[in-house]
């Protein structure tokens, strides 16, 4: 008697043909691209992930996870982020 492979959700390779696969390529690449752009024209991110890589090398917190949502929701984050962007068209 065959057995029944319940809840299995390994890859399949053969699920997607040729061309879903291409269409699958291509839809990736396109979105790397859109990112990409994305974060080359809103330097209010790098200056996000920097500032926390930053602030999380310096003081090592023994909880990472309390230590972000400590620094994503700190009420004055959004200022200091207005406040380095200005300081850099400043300086440019």
């Amino acid at each position: 008697m065959a057995t029944l492979q319940v809840g299995h959700l390994g890859s399949d390779p053969g699920a997607l043909s040729p061309q879903q696969l291409e269409k699958l390529r291509d839809f990736k690449i396109q979105t790397r691209i859109g990112n990409e752009k994305y974060l080359r024209t809103h330097k209010e991110v790098e200056l996000l992930i920097s500032g926390y890589f930053r602030k999380m090398f310096l003081e090592r917190p023994d909880n990472i996870r309390e230590f972000a949502a400590d620094y994503f929701t700190d009420p004055r984050l959004p200022n200091k982020i207005h406040m380095q962007l200005i300081k850099e068209k400043k300086a440019a």
